[in-house]
């Protein structure tokens, strides 16, 4: 070490020495408690911060800083007891007894180590809450930690009600807590009995995700709380190598439009089977620099003591704050130096096995409830982490004085009781449709994309309340959203003349279609879009995914999710995208939402600028749902459908088209269409039948999702009435033809209740490409108009010949050119 180096550590002593002298209460907090020990630097940064809040005269919750901090380490440490017991035990004794074999789960199961690392960080949290009278909201990116989580919440009675009416602090109580962890029963009902989870469930308490897509809480957390709110992220240093973007939250924290955020990391420096990259490269040292590169300020502190976590949290909210000014006062510029936790302990610290692979879920090396050494080594842990039980109440004792501060319980916090609603919903300027809709000459065309952009704004601009984030990859402008560009612009922070940018833009964009998705995911106070291209919308499948998860368990339980539903636009489709290849031309994002809950994942084909107008508007009258919107483009879709009608197509999810058909009465068969370009080859295919007196109807579907066989009370309630059911697919008429944007075989399993076997035919995507226009995409997909009338007659069991020419059959047939017959 340095002389200065030594210096200033002997300087530190000495001040530490001097102010644990003339303060008791700080001397009886800094001689630890257990397998929790302050080490001289937090003693210094705690004790700076008590000079502080006396200097400031905040008084938090009205406990002492020392007498709480004293018992936050008996609640970490009570807590990490529970942990262990949690992943091993069967049976807990609050009289703190080793455990006997029969004691013993026989199939033990947990992440046991990261939970342990979790138990002073959330802790911690609850007492920087609690010093302050702040509630923060949290989140945490690691969910598989989640028994840390629910252990502190049980100790502190932070519970929800479905844990609450199960589990407290006495032995029956915390017995059938450890047992229902990993338990695998099944309730009378048939679903899962304990309300536990591996991860961050509906049942965990203020709770915001799963957690388990590790990274994507990297790329939220900075759009997520508004001004007013405090937001503290935790974050692991093994997803740190999941997503790209997360460096940049410097680029888009804005102190006019956000609230506080404290990121910490837990850098325990493993993964499962080996040592995270970050530990391989350098470990905290290296991260430091990686960091400050990348425009934050960090710094490193004890991950083991929840002291450091309290002092950590309160010293970054006021290092931004303190940025934030300098930017209002000085005009300092953007990015600012956002403050960046480093929380270091060996992974599973507190614990037998703590730093070793083993730590990460089954740290004993072996089972105690049949191995002897192993029985020894869980109880000698156990017995340096027990607190007993008069001394463990007392420090929860110090933690239930949220009224002296106002403020609401952690479960409580704002974060996870969003209410979001619209002050005002405007009405979309539709557009006229011709009074012939069958005579294609007077068709009038535009782009649909032209209605989203349109309504979204609109809907923006009468609710000024409301902070807008949109989630844009790229091509914003291609993509048709120029007027929803050119008014809440490019975020950046040095804005470019004579291009749409502003230091405080709504736009949030980057090559990384994770990243901006998640900022429109993530700002669940606001009002959100998300528009990329259709082909890489796959790209967002995870992140979506784990909203959609997290808000159907949340339906499930009775508590409905208070965000505004976000649109998923996907645009410049896969048929549009007919010249790009075949990395272009890719529905399969639409068809992976249709396998999710109905209810929550909506899935919806606009087949005009009408219907999209009329489906924009919809998606922020409801909460809780990702609506994903497969809308075209291009400025050649046709106007079909009235605004009467686009509003009935969204309430049903389908239509009969009164316009089309042929003697509807007499229907033989159903022509049905799933997406704007799929509707104008039936649309073509319908003629010619008409032409040659086959009776039929005309049926555009706007939802499949709204016509499957319901798998959940949700869908039960989602889905379409037996009545429009019959009304649309009479079972007299078995024939049926489905021609969809997406691939065949996934729509016609979600239409399941209207697929007639062999009666029915699918077409639309296989996989075939080339650098072609729409029509020659469509032919070769074999779901172009001649296609449709071929299906058509075959489950009509009527000779092609009567609906086709030799000439287009020879095309269809691949003997000859369908150039100027078909295509």
């Amino acid at each position: 070490m340095p002389q200065s180096e030594k210096a200033q550590a002997l300087r530190t002593e000495e001040s530490v020495a001097l102010y644990r002298k003339r303060n008791p209460e700080a001397d009886r907090w800094a001689v630890g408690y257990g397998s929790i020990h302050h080490t001289l630097q937090t003693q210094a940064r705690v004790f700076a911060v008590a000079e502080l809040l006396a200097a400031r005269e905040v008084k938090g919750d009205g406990v002492a800083l020392f007498d709480l901090l004293y018992a936050a380490d008996r609640v970490a440490s009570g807590a990490m007891w529970l942990v262990a017991h949690e992943t091993y035990a069967q049976s807990v004794y609050l009289d703190g007894r080793d455990l006997g074999p029969e004691d013993f789960k026989p199939r033990p199961d947990g992440h046991t180590g990261g939970a342990l690392n979790m138990v002073p960080a959330y802790t911690g949290y609850m007492a920087v809450n609690a010093i302050t009278g702040h509630t923060r909201s949290w989140i945490m990116g690691q969910g598989h930690c989640v028994a840390a989580i629910d252990s502190v919440n049980l100790l502190l009675d932070n519970m929800t009600e479905a844990h609450a009416e199960r589990y407290s602090v006495t032995d029956e109580g915390l017995t059938r807590y450890v047992r229902d962890f990993y338990s695998y029963r099944l309730g009378e009902d048939g679903s899962q009995d304990s309300p536990l989870g591996s991860h961050v469930n509906a049942n965990t308490a203020g709770g915001l995700a799963e957690g388990g897509y590790l990274g994507f809480t990297e790329l939220q957390y900075v759009h997520m709380p508004l001004p007013g709110e405090r937001l503290v992220a935790f974050l692991s240093d093994g997803a740190f190598e999941e997503q790209r973007g997360s460096d940049w939250v410097p680029r888009w924290w804005r102190p006019e439009d956000s609230g506080l955020v404290t990121p910490i990391m837990i850098s325990n420096g493993r993964r499962i089977d080996q040592r995270t990259t970050m530990s391989q490269q350098g470990g905290a040292d290296w991260f430091v620099d990686h960091l400050r590169l990348n425009g934050f300020d960090p710094f490193v502190f004890d991950g083991r003591d929840p002291a450091a976590f309290a002092w950590a949290i309160f010293e970054m909210e006021n290092r931004l704050e303190a940025a934030a000014e300098a930017v209002r006062t000085r005009g300092d510029g953007y990015p600012l130096p956002l403050p960046y936790g480093i929380a270091v302990a060996p992974k599973g610290a507190g614990f037998y096995g703590e730093g070793t692979n083993l730590a990460h879920n089954l740290p004993l090396g072996g089972n105690p409830h049949t191995d002897r050494l192993a029985a020894e080594r869980f109880n000698e842990s156990a017995r340096r982490l027990w607190v007993p039980l008069g001394e463990l109440k007392e420090a929860i004792g110090s933690f239930q004085h949220h009224e002296a501060s106002g403020r609401p319980r952690e479960r409580d916090h704002p974060l996870a009781k969003r209410d979001v609603r619209l002050r005002d919903v405007p009405t979309p300027k539709f557009r006229p449709v011709p009074k012939d809709r069958l005579d294609r000459s007077s068709w009038t065309r535009t782009s649909p994309m032209h209605a989203v952009d349109a309504t979204f704004l609109a809907t923006v601009r009468a609710n000024p309340h409301l902070r807008p984030r949109i989630g844009n990859p790229d091509e914003m402008r291609s993509n048709r959203m120029q007027s929803t560009l050119d008014a809440l612009k490019f975020r950046v922070t040095d804005p470019e003349p004579g291009i749409p940018e502003d230091i405080h833009g709504a736009v949030i964009t980057a090559l990384n279609e994770e990243a901006v998705a998640s900022a429109a995911l993530a700002n669940k106070g606001g009002i959100n879009i998300i528009v990329t291209y259709e082909a890489f919308g796959a790209k967002m499948h995870g992140v979506v995914r784990q909203e959609i998860i997290f808000s159907n368990h949340r339906n499930q339980c009775g508590r409905q999710l208070g965000w505004l539903s976000v649109p998923l636009v996907l645009t410049s489709h896969a048929w549009e995208n007919a010249k790009n290849e075949q990395s272009h031309q890719d529905p399969v994002m639409a068809e992976a939402m249709m396998g999710e809950p109905s209810d929550v994942s909506r899935v919806l084909f606009p087949a005009d600028y009408n219907t999209a107008a009329a489906v924009t508007r919809g998606v922020y009258q409801t909460q809780g749902q990702i609506w994903t919107l497969v809308v075209p483009k291009m400025d050649g879709i046709a106007d079909l459908f009235t605004s009467e009608e686009a509003g009935r197509l969204l309430k049903q999810g389908a239509l009969g088209l009164d316009w089309a058909g042929h003697e509807v009465t007499r229907q033989r068969v159903v022509l049905t269409a799933i997406g704007a370009y799929q509707l104008e080859e039936v649309l073509k295919a319908s003629a010619r039948l008409a032409e040659r007196e086959i009776p039929h109807s005309v049926v555009y579907m706007l939802e499949p999702g709204r016509f499957r066989a319901a798998r959940s009370e949700g869908e039960r309630a989602h889905v379409a009435t037996a009545a429009l059911r019959a009304e649309l697919y009479p079972e007299e008429v078995p024939a049926r033809v489905f021609v969809t944007h997406t691939r065949p075989e996934p729509l016609l399993g979600t239409l399941q209740p209207l697929n007639t076997g062999g009666r029915t035919a699918g077409l639309g995507f296989v996989n075939h490409s080339g650098t072609l226009n729409v029509a020659g995409l469509l032919f070769v997909n074999r779901c172009g108009w001649a296609h449709v009338l071929a299906e058509a007659a075959r489950v009509l069991d009527l000779p092609r010949e009567g609906v086709l020419t030799p000439e287009e059959l020879a095309a269809l047939d691949g003997k000859a050119s369908p150039e100027g017959v078909i295509v």
